[in-house]
């Protein structure tokens, strides 16, 4: 017998075939063990239905190697590699399903309820054994998952200790010597049970022991254990002194000896008195059909292993070990009785999941009919009504196109004779998508609207005005006559999409000729309008700098330019100059669809911004215009309603007013400005306000003041208004008057004042704020 440490055993190499072989042929001993090594809280159902499948799971799906240097062959070797493998997969499954399951942990399969083999409508167990079948598995109950294996192993498989050691380590067992430990003290515990017992003490079960099926006796005599693997027909057990059996070695009255002398028990030949001869004779040592103190026979004995009762008889007459009790029906799962299951709890349960699956098919039909479903649709989220003008409005074939030549014969030139330009115009399925986000955008749309714009679906067929592959995203262009609608997609598919709103009614000429198509990488891409003949890029903060071509493609798609409303600075302030039939325009970028006209002059006739001195004022003033970006801003009027003459000698200022006028119509912000005599001093802001008529066309009139620095040192308050007023005048921390549209009084640092002046006809008017 081998007894070495704690080393698995080697069982490689092992082809599929093999492991195949050995589990069908040593299946109903591979699901007994299972069933026995499985917790029996799950229940003798699940038990059943689980040993099962973790044998059938126990295939390896490849050939498994074996050690890279084999080791030296050990006589409990002898067992079918295949066998061992199947037998160790099944024991670590079954160990795992024992395992309690924990909040954080991950879970295993062999955790779960199998999913194969499956039994509906009736519960399956094994035969019902006898009283001793119930000891044994209440007493298999209260051991450990290992515990429960290392039972099995040495009783069932007939396996030595230091073999159970090894197997259990395999099989991923902590601590394999507690494990023993708890086989031991089970042992123990059926021993005494029985010896307590009213049949009285026996003889073990295969050749028993007089002392206990825990115990072991070495060739010395003494109580150590040592590895043993047992055949079917071999017994285990120790005794003390004359009678003892299973022992390697022995002197006189010694079992199981290849030779043995007189009276020996277990010797290949006997003689009168001898254990196992044919005859048997009558003696101490006896193994014939006689009665005696150590007899084998059929008669009672205190050692017998024949007929006699004990703590390990093997007969049915007493008391039967619990080695040989895995051997019964009780624990066999290929022996079944089959019972139903709880009849009225099933066609509960049956009624339920009816009732289930006809409201998930109703819900279903009631999402998928409307409309064309969800693929169809792209990002768009599911319909939710059926209307004849909707659903129009949403047909791409019934979308509105716009010939080429229709605009130069038109009396209006604006977005509605604006043909259908792009390379994907008749792409229907793009356009279903567009149309149905636009409707009804899911919540991966990332959707934006200018200020006082409706998101709302159209009232009709809207007018294409763009649908092509720009800066890698397939981009629609709509309007219907209130809005422009841009709709983009990854040209990998819908998801990402994105659908901006602006509101455009009342567009003219210079107010549709063009719209932005793109924004990618702090650039933005414009599309022009069909009048427009050529397009350039102007820098605002440069304007003695003359503008560069902007090329543009066969769409009237133009080449990319840094973006003013991308940029975090104001370095530079790039607009879209265009020439149309009647001069020059000059729009600028912010953040919107439509692009802001940039003007200049009185209010009641501004012109556009493209003369020199509308340049250079718009020098100072432009960086001013991150004030209105992203307001739904229409055009900017910049006009100089003041000059002032500076205090102590130090030149003239200019008073500049910018108005930003919205397609709404409502919502306009003013800025008052004081632009010192150097031109490469930025705008200083001296007033703003928000909703105020004031510097427009129903009400000219402004009036602004500053707290200046002279070259001196010295503080002053300036204020101008615009040419209506006649006299100004201030009050609180400083205080004077003036007549006429300026006021220079002298003041200290961080002065406060409050500023108000007189008009032609005598009506007083606060400073702008």
């Amino acid at each position: 017998m081998s007894t070495q440490d704690l080393v698995p055993s080697p069982v490689g190499p092992v082809d599929v075939e093999q492991a195949e072989a050995a589990l069908v042929e040593r299946y109903p001993r591979l699901v007994r063990i299972a069933y026995l090594v499985l917790p029996p809280s799950l229940g003798r159902n699940r038990r059943v239905l689980t040993a099962h499948a973790l044998v059938q799971r126990s295939l390896p799906r490849r050939r498994v190697p074996g050690p890279s240097v084999p080791e030296p062959r050990r006589a409990e070797d002898a067992v079918d590699p295949g066998y061992a493998y199947v037998r160790g997969e099944v024991l670590r499954q079954a160990l795992v399903a024992g395992l309690p399951l924990r909040r954080f942990a991950l879970p295993r399969r062999a955790q779960f309820p199998p999913l194969l083999p499956h039994v509906w409508g009736l519960r399956l167990f094994p035969r019902v054994g006898g009283a001793d079948e119930l000891a044994l598995d209440q007493q298999l109950s209260r051991l450990s998952g290992p515990g429960r294996a290392a039972y099995v192993l040495r009783g069932l498989e007939r396996q030595g200790d230091p073999e159970v050691l090894r197997v259990l380590a395999a099989a991923g067992v902590d601590d394999p010597a507690s494990a023993l430990a708890e086989a031991d003290a089970l042992d123990t515990l059926t021993a005494l049970t029985a010896l307590t017992s009213p049949a009285g003490p026996a003889a073990g079960a295969d050749g028993g022991s007089s002392t206990g099926p825990a115990s072991r006796v070495v060739p010395g005599g003494s109580g150590e254990r040592v590895g043993e693997q047992a055949g079917p027909g071999r017994g285990r057990g120790s005794g003390h002194g004359p009678g003892t059996a299973d022992v390697p070695t022995g002197g006189s009255g010694t079992a199981d000896v290849p030779t043995a002398g007189p009276g020996t028990a277990g010797s290949p030949t006997a003689g009168p008195g001898k254990a196992d001869s044919p005859t048997g004779g009558i003696g101490p040592l006896g193994n014939g059909g006689s009665p005696g103190p150590l007899s084998n026979g059929g008669g009672p004995g205190p050692l017998g292993t024949g007929g006699g009762y004990g703590p390990l008889g093997a007969g049915r007459a007493g008391r039967v070990s619990g080695a040989a009790l895995l051997e019964s029906d009780e624990f066999d799962p290929c022996a079944l009785q089959a019972r139903p299951t709880d009849l009225m709890r099933r066609r509960q349960h049956g009624r339920a999941a009816a009732v289930a699956v006809a409201a998930l098919a109703v819900c279903g039909m009631l999402l998928g009919l409307p409309g064309d479903g969800w693929g169809r649709n792209g990002a768009a989220a599911p319909s939710y009504a059926r209307n004849p003008a909707a659903e129009a409005a949403l047909d791409p074939g019934a979308v509105k196109r716009v010939p080429p030549g229709a605009w130069p014969g038109s009396t209006r030139q604006d977005f509605s004779v604006w043909p259908a330009r792009g390379g994907l115009t008749g792409d229907g399925a793009l356009l279903r998508r567009a149309l149905a986000v636009w409707a009804r955008p899911g919540l991966s749309v990332r959707s934006s609207a200018t200020p006082g714009t409706p998101v709302g679906p159209p009232m009709g067929p809207p007018q294409l005005l763009f649908a092509g592959v720009v800066d890698g995203a397939r981009v629609v262009l709509f309007h219907d006559g209130l809005r422009v609608v841009r709709y983009a997609e990854p040209t990998g598919g819908a998801a990402g999409a994105a659908l901006d709103f602006a509101r455009t009614d009342g567009a003219d000429t210079v107010g549709s000729a063009a719209l932005v198509v793109s924004r990618a990488s702090g650039n933005v891409r414009y599309l022009t309008a069909p009048w427009v003949r050529e397009a350039a890029v102007r820098d605002l903060l440069a304007p003695a700098k003359e503008p560069w071509p902007l090329a543009r493609d066969a769409y009237g798609v133009t080449e990319p330019l840094p973006s003013p409303a991308e940029a975090k600075g104001c370095v530079r302030w790039n607009t879209l100059q265009v020439r149309d039939g009647s001069g020059l325009r000059l729009l600028t970028d912010l953040g919107e669809l439509a692009p802001a006209r940039l003007l200049w002059g009185p209010p009641a006739a501004p012109a556009d911004a493209t003369g020199h001195e509308a340049r250079e004022a718009w020098a100072r003033a432009a960086c001013r215009l991150t004030a209105v970006r992203a307001h739904g801003v229409r055009s900017v009027n910049a006009w100089r309603f003041a000059r002032q003459q500076l205090p102590e000698g130090a030149g003239r200022g200019t008073w500049l007013c910018t108005r930003a006028e919205t397609w709404r119509g409502t919502g306009g912000r003013v800025l008052a400005q004081f632009l010192v005599p150097s031109a490469k001093v930025p705008a200083a802001l001296a007033a703003r306000s928000e909703g105020s008529p004031a510097c427009g066309v129903r009400d000219p009139r402004v009036l602004a003041g500053v707290l200046w620095q002279a070259p001196s040192g010295g503080w002053y308050v300036l204020a101008a208004g615009s040419p209506e007023f006649t006299a100004l005048e201030v009050s609180g921390g400083v205080k004077g008057r003036s007549h006429g549209p300026v006021l220079a009084v002298r003041a200290k640092a961080g002065a406060r004042a409050d500023l108000g002046g007189t008009l032609e006809d005598g009506t007083r008017r606060r400073a702008l704020r």
